[in-house]
């Protein structure tokens, strides 16, 4: 049973310490998508010695095949209806399936091949969808309002930032304080991840309460999954997600290699710059929220996507090597990067709610789904195309290697247009979106209503015959 921790604030809102506990299941989650936007591919190239297309094409491939088990991942989450809850039951299970395909990367042997990347990059996917999927959807169920989602998405984007400071600090540490091997870093990376899992995990579960709503029905088919994309406010959810995904994703491939052979910093000024980025999101992440119940969250957005463009517009204007220029900048683009993920998480809670009270049934899951299976997309076509440029202009990744100046105006090239492009589109989505707090407002009024009347057995038989079919359910775009 929960502890008090896990009690709710006036109004069924969480708790600020119940918000912060349960978004610490996410540390781990962040610290690994950062040691695989940054650190593992570069790891895999650099250190084991595999090719720079045979490493893109792996981390490629495996986000491909993840895309459709996400889907059924978010299925079985809205079928599931257990004593124990509906989604902490999927975030269990996969805490240790994450773990151990973890363990089992760190230990690749010098003459690993492709097949071994490929298999346990697999496995450690599908625990990292588990625990992530069951964190959002299980997040949209316990802050309901339209205020409140943004401030607990932004506590969990806030739990992060946290994760990933702490894994990109841990290489700076290692090299710089012990004398490590950048390898060894990412070592030491991995084990973070492995030891935050299980104790993260177990903190959220113990503290925070689940209520699993009382559908109508929790029969699915095909063709209600299908009809998901044909909605308006659906496309431009994923269009925006995979695009704003894409953009900082793209960044993050090339960062190490654009700071070092571009910028002219060292791998520990490069890591410091990166915190400062990542650290940012403890300003970004909650201003964001801020700033979407004052503005409305895709004003948000779309504020956030410009400035960040405009941030790195300006970027290779700084004298290179020059750092304390360059810490201010990386600040400001590293806060409104934060920002993105908070409304886009918590828009796609409000979408959810917006689909349930029009068919009766749970859509959380399955959207954030579908969410995380763009962002899977988007992050393995940035490691798929950013290294398939490289090695197009000629760049060398191995350790040691020298580049002349048309590589490195490619690479340069590279890391700027890409990121800006994507995002300015991703902002662009949501341009005339009329999901508003007002409107949300109306659908938690019914949503409340309904949810009240299905606990009374003649109110609950009456909605049951009057369920709305979704083929023929009024859209809203």
């Amino acid at each position: 049973m929960a502890s008090n921790v896990g009690k709710a604030g006036p109004n069924g809102a969480l708790s600020p310490l119940n918000a912060l506990a349960f978004a610490s299941a996410y540390i781990p989650i962040s610290a690994l998508i950062l040691a695989v936007a940054v650190h593992l591919p570069r790891y895999f190239a650099s250190h084991l010695g595999l090719s720079l297309a045979a490493v893109g094409g792996a981390f490629a491939l495996v986000r491909f095949v993840d895309i459709p088990i996400d889907t059924v991942i978010g299925v079985g989450m809205d079928r599931t209806r257990t004593r124990f809850g509906r989604y902490r039951v999927w975030m269990a299970l996969g805490a240790p399936l994450l773990m151990f395909a973890l363990f089992m990367l760190m230990r690749s042997p010098q003459d690993v091949g492709e097949g071994y990347l490929l298999g346990w990059l697999l496995v450690m996917y599908i625990g990292y969808s588990c625990v992530y999927l069951s964190q959002l959807a299980w997040a949209g169920r316990l802050a309901p309002t339209y205020e409140q989602r943004s401030k607990v998405f932004g506590a969990i984007m806030a739990m992060g930032v946290v994760g990933a400071m702490g894994v990109l600090l841990i290489p700076v540490v290692m090299t710089t304080m012990f004398g490590a091997t950048d390898a060894e870093g990412v070592q030491a990376m991995m084990w973070f991840i492995i030891g935050g899992v299980p104790i993260t995990v177990l903190l959220a579960l113990s503290t925070t309460r689940e209520t699993v709503a009382r559908d109508h029905t929790v029969h699915f088919k095909l063709r209600d999954y299908m009809l998901l994309l044909t909605r308006g406010n659906v496309i431009r959810l994923l269009l925006a997600d995979l695009f704003v995904t894409l953009g900082p994703g793209w960044m993050a491939a090339l960062y190490l290699f654009y700071f070092t052979d571009s910028r002219g910093f060292t791998i520990a000024q490069a890591n410091i710059l990166l915190a400062i980025y990542i650290g940012a999101g403890f300003v970004g992440a909650p201003f964001t929220a801020w700033l979407g119940n004052k503005l409305s969250k895709h004003r948000a957005l779309i504020a956030n996507t410009t400035a960040y463009s405009l941030g790195l517009i300006a970027l290779p204007f700084l004298p290179r090597g020059d750092f304390l220029l360059f810490a201010p900048l990386m600040f400001l683009v590293g806060g409104m990067a934060a920002g993105f993920g908070v409304m886009i998480r918590a828009i796609t809670a409000d979408i959810a709610d917006e689909i349930r009270l029009e068919t009766g049934r749970e859509w959380m899951g399955l959207m954030y789904a579908m969410t995380n299976a763009t962002s899977k997309l988007a992050s393995a076509g940035s490691i798929f195309l950013t290294f398939n440029v490289l090695a197009a202009v000629g760049y060398e990744a191995r350790e040691g290697a020298a580049n002349g100046p048309a590589q490195i105006q490619g690479l340069e090239l590279a890391y700027i247009i890409g990121p800006i492009v994507f995002v300015m589109i991703a902002g662009a989505c949501f341009v005339g979106y009329r999901l508003t707090a007002e409107r949300h407002a109306e659908i938690r009024t019914e949503l409340e209503k309904r949810d009240a009347a299905m606990n009374d057995p003649a109110a609950a038989l009456e909605s049951l015959t009057g369920e709305t079919d979704f083929a023929t359910a009024p859209r809203t775009t």
